[in-house]
This record gives structure tokens, sequence and C-alpha cells, in this order.
């Protein structure tokens, strides 16, 4: 295949899938109904502009969420787990697919309608300093947003962010300090304070523990829980600790070069983990006891491109049960029962 019949069968391959799309209801106890899913970004173009090869960074990925729970999500670095989680929030723009939160769906809300939905869709960054202005002081960083929404009356601005403050364990005495003040931990404190000062329903925490101490980690983590539980928050939970994830998330959703290859519940998940990749990841986690032996999975070679995936399954490259199928067919992403689906030739493919 050439670069421009590459081309053109990626431009048109999202008015394909509406073409075949079956329309399906919603489910009504999913806050947020992710459907197909793609988010492509262009890295190159020819002579005239037109763009010949794109990097497939969220490819056709699909889940749901229910209102109150958490959904991990797990997998190598660039596999497209923050890309997934701001093209949710559509900091990205998606590519195609489907993003119904709370019943609608945001990709055809208009810049208006958007900014009215904002505040019940928040993010907590990995980067806690990057992410906090170094010449405003945190009572006014985590009341701008507010402000801006009209949420309380400007009069009532600093009640309410220091009653947010104390949600957060942070001290009434921090509203005038800079974030230059603080540490790692009270920094992510301050940017969950941001987020939650403007009551969202759905929070994506991408990597939030990742940069803290350990200590500081079981700290964090428990003050995510104990504010889910307050507030009825429904949360995306990025990272690559696998005890963390277990440790906090209801379900778990494991990519891999962009697609995601298992999903499930969390006991489902880590008691049986079906994908070959899934069983390479859960192999390479420490257990804290020496005289456990580890049978350790170690994955041939590296991540391919997301430019130029593999064709069939996108993990037969590194898989030590790649089958001939897999080199060719793109295995069926599939439920085996109790919610827990795969995608993988190992298993019936039949409907």
């Amino acid at each position: 295949m050439s670069d421009m019949q590459e081309t053109n069968v990626v431009e048109n391959e999202s008015v394909k899938a509406e073409e075949v799309k079956e329309v399906l209801p919603l489910d009504p106890d999913a806050l947020l109904e992710v459907r197909n899913l793609k988010k492509y970004f262009p890295v190159e173009t020819d002579f005239f502009g037109r763009t010949t090869k794109y990097l497939k960074a969220v490819d056709d990925v699909s889940f749901k969420i229910k209102e109150g729970s958490t959904l991990g999500i797990v997998g190598e670095s660039g596999c497209g787990k923050t890309t997934l989680g701001r093209t949710i929030l559509r900091l990205h723009p998606a590519t195609s697919g489907e993003i119904y939160f709370d019943g609608k769906d945001i990709n055809t809300l208009n810049t208006k309608e958007m900014n009215a939905l904002r505040p019940s869709m928040q993010i907590i960054f990995q980067d806690p300093y990057s992410s906090l202005s170094p010449r405003m002081p945190i009572g006014e960083i985590i009341g701008e947003a507010v402000l801006e929404h009209n949420l309380v009356p400007k009069t009532e601005l600093k009640a309410y962010v220091l009653d947010i403050m104390k949600k957060c364990g942070l001290p009434y005495h921090y509203y005038d300090r800079y974030p230059h003040e603080f540490s790692g931990g009270q920094r992510q404190r301050i940017c969950i304070a941001t987020a939650l000062a403007l009551q969202p329903k759905f929070v994506v925490c991408d990597e939030p523990v990742s940069a803290l101490d350990v200590s500081i980690q079981a700290q964090i983590i428990n003050l995510l829980r104990d504010l889910q539980k307050e507030m009825g928050l429904t949360y995306i939970f990025i990272s690559h600790d696998l005890s963390v994830v277990e440790h906090i998330s209801d379900y778990v959703g494991v990519m891999y070069l962009g697609s995601m290859v298992e999903y499930g519940s969390t006991d489902d998940i880590f008691n049986n983990p079906m994908h070959p990749y899934t069983e390479a990841l859960f192999s390479a986690v420490p257990v804290p006891d020496p005289n456990v032996k580890m049978n350790r999975i170690i994955l041939i070679g590296d991540i391919p491109s997301p430019i130029n995936a593999p064709t069939g399954c996108k993990f037969h490259t590194r898989c030590e049960r790649c089958m001939e199928i897999c080199k060719s067919v793109a295995p069926k992403f599939k439920d085996y029962g109790n919610g827990h689906k795969v995608a993988c030739h190992l298993y019936p493919q039949e409907d």
C-alpha cells in the first residue's frame, strides 16, 4: 500500500465506522461510557501538506465506568494512558468515537456547552509543581476557577476555599503562601483541592502519586478514597504502580500500543489475568517476601512504534505464545464472563 493510499484509508476510517456502527442504548448506571474512541496525531505530510502518517495514540478503545467507582488504567510508558484521559476530557479533540458523560456525547457539544460542563470533569496532573502558577498564592489558585464559573458569590469565596483546603488536609494558614513554599505531597494536595473546588462528578487522576515518596503516596491515595466516599466522585486512575491500582480501583483496564487488551473487575484482573501482556506486567510486581520465588516473564524486544504498529495482534512481536493467526488477524475484544474482556486469539473468537 502506498503512502497516499494509507492516508486515504486513515482519513476515511471514521466515516466507515459511522456507516457500520450499531446504535446501542446507554448503560443507565454508567456515568462515563466510551465507545470506539480514537485519537491520531499527524506526524508526517507530503509536498501538498496532506498527512501521510499518523501516530495512533488511542486506537479503538471502549469501556464504561459506574458512578462512584474507580477505573485503573495501566500499561507501559507510551501506551496511550495519558492521551486517553485527556481525550475523554476533550483537552485533545477525538479523531473518532463517542464519549458519553452523564448521557451526553461531549464530542457533539459546542464551546459554550462544553464550558458549562467543564466543572463536572476535572484532572489531577502528574507533576503538581508545573501545574501551579508560581506567581499566585494557593488561595487564589484554588478559587480562580470557582470565580470563573460563578459557583459561589465573591463574598463567600474565601470561606469556601478554606473549607475545600480543610477537606484536603491543608491548614487555613496556607491560604496566602506560594507553591514554592510547599513539599511535593502538599503541592499534590493543592492540585486535588483545585480540582475538587469545582464540585466535579468525574476526575482523571494522571499518575498523581508517581513523583512522591512511598509514605506520602499512601496519604494521597487514602485522601482520594476518603474524598470519593464523601463526595461521590468517579475516578479514572492512571498509574504504572500495580499495587496502587489494586488498592484504589474497582475496575482495571490494561492498555498496549493505544489499544485496551484487557478489562474487568480488579479481583478478576489480578486473580485471573487472561492476556499474556497482563501476565507479564503482573510478573514484574515485587513481592515483599524473600522466601517467595518470582516467576518473572521477560518480554523480548522493545515496544513497537505506534506510527507503524504490527498487523494483526499488536502484541504478537513480543508474545511467547504467538500463533500464525496472531500475525495477520486482530483479535476481538470479547467478554468472557462477569464483564472480563480480553483481546486475544488464545480464547474463542466466535460470537
